[in-house]
């Protein structure tokens, strides 16, 4: 690709044809300041803190837009343009709540940091007319806090143009202008899915995950209570950015020691519920490829999928797995078959889970979720209430040794910790899949073919003499093109894989924030799987039938996949919902 030749700052820079100044600048290594632009998504230079003076120009322009030519002069540190950074600031301050000590964000907010860089510490503007907004808490997942939006529109943009969703945007006009949905319904009265992308993207403390750690504190006190916790293959790739390393570092050894110093009675790995997922989901597919089944089976491990299908595809539920997410399974088989081994009273077990996905939230309060009359899950948190839960508890984290999860479910195999990435549902499958259809051992496990971040991959694969074609989608704007073509006849799938968040769970909502400014030139959601994939590498088992555990678990518990007993506990059902 030709270069364009270009000065900042009276540097030599080179950069590619159709880059922007923002861009260019950064292959300089000059930052120059966003809050509203997030690449391909939200490039509408709203916000003015990314403003540049090009020689020759008669206004100074948004970085973030504006193209590079050749020979063109910018400056990006100039007096007047610090002055209008800090007068920006001061002027979104000035209708902006400031209750700074108390917000989930102080010390991770984007507004807050540029205000710290610019020395900028009062309103300014402080005699002028302010909003006042109530705390929309309908949704079962968030609160939605419109006196702390700066209206930068990230969280509209990602909600349409991302997840193909849109119950979102700006309604009224002028200083009335908020962020909310048609008519002035409270979230939980749309139809949002509980992805938490647009809580992922937000700059500010507007938009955050209910918190639930104080119950679960509450609960650790409880001398009658019985409280276990588990966590989520994509939890130990991301919980290490919250205590300061560096981003892709694997956190599973300190996560679990950390979880056994807050003083859960055990400590065990939704990974162990990813293969039983897979003894069942493997085995339906299979059912359904060989009797005719309804195809082509889609995956059900991702809650905010499922509740899309449920609004936007309600004529394919019937092609959903009955499958329970991993999280459900862990639930169901922790208050049957580990309650009736240990004997204690399921109603006296406190389910918790600690997950990447806002959307868990949602899900653990579904129907048909009980496998012994109690909930499968009674909490359901973020990575990030996890985070907060370690330093509320006076947990140094760093200084943790690595300790083991507990048995007997907290074995499993590197088949099941890719779950996390995009395709990993779909690769694990396929180990249990082909080895069953053919009866012989797979010489290579790394389906790579279904690897890697691109929003729809698609493959085939010739098991016994049949074309096994399969599909994966991530982020809920490529399951509708994916879907579509389904719909249409110009595709045919044996197997389909659809994660809501983009990337899959390693980028879900619930995972540490990561800012714009790293967001827009790091691959989060590469560097983030590649700790599952080393981790499923190093492995002595990957693949989720040959898991011990799971093997004890069908003999003593169970009888074989599919079973009656596994369809009671470990199977659910969906409904068909309205778009609102």
């Amino acid at each position: 690709m030709e270069n364009i030749n270009l000065k900042i700052n009276g540097l030599d820079v080179s950069a590619p044809a159709g880059s922007t100044i923002l861009e260019a600048a950064r292959l300089a290594g000059i930052k120059i300041p966003t809050l509203c632009f997030l690449k391909e998504i939200n490039e509408i230079g709203a916000c003015r803190m990314c403003i540049v003076e090009v020689k020759g120009a008669r206004n100074l322009v948004a970085a973030c837009v504006h193209p590079i030519n050749e020979g063109m002069e910018v400056y990006t540190n100039t007096p007047q343009l610090i002055a209008s950074r800090r007068r920006t600031l001061q002027l979104l301050l000035s209708n902006h709540d400031q209750q700074c000590l108390s917000c989930v964000r102080s010390g991770d907010c984007e507004l807050q940091q540029l205000c710290k860089e610019y020395g900028v510490d009062d309103a300014h503007y402080y005699e002028g007319e302010t909003t006042h907004y109530e705390l929309d808490e309908t949704a079962a997942h968030m609160v939605r806090d419109n006196n702390k939006c700066i209206l930068c529109r990230r969280c509209v943009a990602t909600c349409e143009k991302t997840q193909g969703i849109g119950v979102i945007g700006a309604n009224n006009r002028g200083f009335d202008t908020m962020i909310g949905s048609a008519f002035e319904m409270g979230l939980g009265d749309t139809s949002c899915v509980s992805c938490g992308q647009c809580i992922a993207v937000c700059p500010t403390g507007a938009l955050y995950e209910k918190d639930y750690t104080q119950q679960i504190l509450d609960a650790i006190a409880d001398p009658d209570k019985y409280v276990v916790v588990q966590t989520a293959p994509s939890v130990r790739a991301g919980l290490g950015e919250e205590f300061g390393y560096p981003m892709g570092t694997d956190v599973e050894g300190k996560m679990a020691a950390a979880l056994r110093r807050v003083g859960f009675d055990k400590v065990f790995d939704t990974d162990w519920a990813a293969d039983l997922t897979i003894m069942e989901e493997a085995t339906e597919l299979l059912d359904r490829v060989k009797n005719g089944g309804v195809l082509p089976l889609i995956t059900s491990c991702s809650p905010g999928w499922i509740k899309y299908c449920e609004h936007y595809f309600p004529d394919m539920t019937e092609h959903l797995s009955s499958c329970k997410s991993p999280q459900q399974m862990f639930g169901a088989m922790l208050k049957t078959y580990f309650a009736e081994k240990e004997g204690i009273d399921p109603k006296k077990i406190v389910s918790v889970s600690v997950m990447p996905c806002t959307a868990k939230k949602f899900e653990i309060g579904r129907d048909d979720q009980d496998a012994a009359g109690v909930p499968d899950v009674d909490i359901a948190i973020t990575t990030r209430e996890l985070a907060r839960l370690i330093k509320r508890s006076g947990i140094e984290f760093t200084m943790l040794p690595d300790e083991k999860f507990d048995d007997p479910m907290g074995e499993s195999t590197g088949a099941a910790v890719i779950f996390g990435a995009t395709g990993g549902v779909m690769e694990a499958a396929l180990r249990t899949a082909v080895e069953v259809l053919t009866g012989e051992e797979l010489a290579n496990l790394d389906f790579t073919d279904v690897r890697g971040t691109e929003g729809v991959k698609e493959a085939s694969y010739n098991v016994a003499g049949m074309d096994v074609k399969v599909a994966v989608a991530s982020g809920l704007g490529n399951a509708r093109t994916l879907l579509d073509k389904v719909k249409s006849g110009e595709a045919d799938y044996h197997f389909i894989e659809i994660m809501g968040c983009p990337g899959g769970c390693v980028n879900g909502g619930g995972q540490p924030q990561v800012s714009g400014d790293v967001r827009n030139f790091t691959d989060v959601r590469g560097i983030r799987a590649s700790v599952l994939y080393n981790n499923d590498a190093a492995k002595p088992i990957r693949k989720s039938h040959e898991n011990p555990a799971i093997k004890k678990l069908y003999e003593e518990y169970l009888g074989e996949p599919g079973s009656h007993k596994a369809h009671e506990t470990l199977h659910t059902s969906y409904v068909k919902r309205s778009v609102n």
